[in-house]
C-alpha cells in the first residue's frame, strides 16, 4: 500500500497591537496549532504610544517555538504575515529599529499631519485617492516629518520606514518589502506610489521600501527557526484586509466585522465606490473593499477595567446584569480621537445621561453600547460608499469571544453577525494568502472557503430597534455639539 504524501502546511502570523499570533494549517483547512503571546505597549507622554520592536520578535520567536515543534519545516509551503495598520518603525541599514515604533493610536504627529494636508487641494485628493480623504495623525509621512524635526539623530540613520509586518519579513528573510494596500495613505487608485505627495517630506522617497503584491514572493527564510525549510514567505499585508478574508468574506457582497482594540468594518464591493470618511481600497481580485477602524474597540474595555479596578470579564458580566431602560447612559468612545469615519482625532470619551442611579452596570453597558454605534456608523457609512446594503457580517476578532457582546452588536448593527470559529482572522488571512502566494489555492475565496467555518449567527432582536435608531441619533448628536469643547483652547493672555 503506497502512503500519500503528507499534506503541505501553511504558516499565518499577525503581529497585532496587543500579541503577536501564529497558526499552522494543512492545505485542507484543518487548524494544526494556534498560539499567541501578548506584550506591552508604553504611553510615555500624553497622546504618545509607543511599542518595541524587539518585543514583537521575542514574542514571535516563542509563539513559533510552539506551533512549530514536532512537525518538520520542510513541509511548510508557504509563510504569511499581516500586522496593525499604520504603526511604523524607524530601522538602519541592518534592519534594526532606531526607536519605539510610534503605533497606530499615537497622536504626537497632529501639527505635522495638519501642515501636510493643508497643502493637498481639493483636486489632487480627487485625483489620487477619489475621495476626501484627509492626512491624519497616523499616516506615514505624518510620522516621518515628526522624526524629521525632533529626532534628526535618528532620522540620518533611518534607511526605512516600516510597518510591523514588514520588519518582521526583514528578521526573517533579509529583505526589504512593503505592499500597496497597508500603503494606502502613499498610494494612488492604481496601487502607484504618489511622487507629489512622498516630496512634500524632504527625504521620504528614498526610505520607503519597494512595493509587492500581497501573494508576491518576499524570499526565504534566513533565520535558524526555519533551517531546512524552503517555504515561500508572501508580502501579506494590513491586517483589517487580513482579517477579513479569516473571516470568510472573500467576495462582493460579503463583508465582515472585526472586533480588536479596536473595530473594523470592512464590506467588498462589485465595482469602484467612495464615501466620506471612509477608506477605498485598491480592487484586489475584483473585489472593491470600503472599510473603515475605528479608534477604540477592546481598548475602551481595558480601559473601563483598569478604571473600575476589575478583570474585563467582571465588566463584561456587569453590564450583562444591566437594564435597557427608555433613556439609557450615552458613551462616545473617543478616548483617544476617533478614525472612521469622523476621523476626528481631537475628539474626546464622553459619558452623557448619567444619574444617581448609575452604577457599574450601567457604565458597563454604555461603553459596549458606545463601542457598536462608532461600529455602526462606520456601517452605514461603509454602505455608502460600496451601493449596496449588506444584510450580514462575518464576525471575527478577539473582541467577539463574548457572546452577549456579539448579540449587543448584531442588536445595535441590526442586521446578524456569522461568528467564525477560529477568532483570530488576521492569522487565517495571512495563512489564506500564503496559499494563494504558494499556488495550493487558486483564489482567496477558495482559501477561506477551505479555512474559514461560522461557528454560530446572532440575529438581531427586533425588540431592541427603537433603542438603538434613538441613541444612534443621540450619539451623531452628541458628538457634533462637543465638538467646541474637544478643541483646543488657545493660550490665554494675560497683562503684564
Amino acid at each position: 500500500m503506497t502512503r500519500s504524501p503528507p499534506a503541505r502546511t501553511l504558516l499565518g502570523i499577525d503581529v497585532g497591537t496587543t500579541s503577536v499570533k501564529a497558526g499552522l494549517f494543512d492545505e485542507r483547512g484543518t487548524l494544526l496549532a494556534l498560539s499567541s503571546l501578548n506584550y506591552a505597549t508604553q504611553r510615555p507622554h500624553p497622546g504618545w504610544v509607543e511599542q518595541e520592536p524587539q518585543a514583537w520578535l521575542d514574542a514571535l520567536w516563542t509563539v513559533l517555538d510552539s506551533v512549530l515543534p514536532g512537525r518538520a519545516v520542510e513541509q511548510l509551503a508557504a509563510v504569511g504575515v499581516c500586522s496593525q495598520v499604520n504603526t511604523h518603525v524607524f530601522v538602519d541599514e541592518d534592519g534594526r529599529a532606531l526607536a519605539p515604533a510610534i503605533v497606530w493610536q499615537d497622536r504626537r504627529t497632529v501639527a505635522e499631519a495638519e501642515a501636510l494636508d493643508a497643502t493637498i487641494a481639493p483636486a489632487e485628493r480627487e485625483a489620487w485617492w477619489g475621495s476626501t480623504m484627509a492626512v491624519g495623525a497616523s499616516h506615514t509621512l505624518a510620522r516621518m516629518a515628526w522624526m524629521r524635526e525632533h529626532r534628526p539623530a535618528i532620522w540620518e540613520r533611518t534607511a526605512r520606514v516600516l510597518s510591523p509586518k514588514d520588519f518582521v519579513l526583514r528578521q526573517l528573510t533579509g529583505r526589504w518589502t512593503a505592499d500597496p494596500l497597508a500603503s494606502f495613505d502613499l498610494v494612488d487608485g492604481a496601487g502607484l506610489p504618489i511622487a507629489a505627495l512622498i516630496a512634500r517630506v524632504p527625504g521620504a522617497a528614498e526610505r520607503l521600501p519597494p512595493m509587492s503584491g500581497y501573494r508576491d514572493a518576499v524570499g526565504t527564510a534566513i533565520h535558524p527557526r526555519f533551517g531546512g525549510s524552503r517555504a515561500l514567505f508572501v508580502a501579506g499585508t494590513m491586517d483589517a484586509f487580513s482579517g477579513l478574508i479569516g473571516c470568510g468574506a472573500a467576495r462582493p457582497g460579503e463583508g465582515a466585522y472585526i472586533s480588536g482594540t479596536s473595530e473594523i468594518v470592512a464590506l467588498i464591493g462589485a465595482e469602484r465606490g467612495g464615501a466620506p470618511g471612509v477608506v477605498s481600497f485598491l480592487p484586489v481580485d475584483g473585489c472593491h473593499v470600503q472599510a473603515g477602524p475605528t479608534q477604540s474597540g477592546g481598548d475602551t474595555l481595558r480601559w473601563l477595567a483598569e478604571l473600575l479596578g476589575h478583570a474585563p470579564g467582571q465588566v463584561l458580566a456587569a453590564a450583562a446584569t444591566a437594564g435597557r431602560g427608555p433613556e439609557p447612559a450615552l458613551f462616545l468612545p473617543h478616548l483617544q480621537g476617533e478614525r472612521a469615519p469622523l476621523w476626528d482625532m481631537d475628539a474626546r470619551g464622553t459619558f452623557l445621561g448619567l444619574t444617581s442611579d448609575t452604577g457599574m452596570p450601567e457604565l458597563a453597558l454604555s461603553a459596549l453600547e458606545g463601542v457598536a454605534c462608532s461600529a455602526r456608523l462606520v456601517l452605514e457609512a461603509a454602505q455608502r460608499a460600496a451601493g449596496q446594503r449588506f444584510e450580514s457580517l462575518h464576525l471575527g476578532g478577539g473582541g467577539a469571544r463574548s457572546d452577549f457582546w456579539s448579540q449587543l452588536r448584531a442588536d445595535v448593527l441590526g442586521i446578524p453577525l456569522r461568528r467564525v470559529a477560529c477568532l483570530d482572522t488576521g492569522v487565517v488571512g495571512a495563512a489564506v494568502m500564503a496559499g494563494v502566494g504558494a499556488g495550493l489555492f487558486a483564489s482567496l475565496a477558495e482559501g477561506a472557503e477551505r479555512l474559514v467555518r461560522v461557528e454560530r449567527v446572532f440575529v438581531p432582536d427586533p425588540a431592541q430597534a427603537a433603542r438603538y435608531d434613538r441613541m444612534m441619533t443621540r450619539y451623531v448628536s452628541a458628538y457634533e455639539t462637543l465638538k467646541p469643547f474637544y478643541r483646543p483652547s488657545p493660550p490665554t493672555r494675560t497683562s503684564p
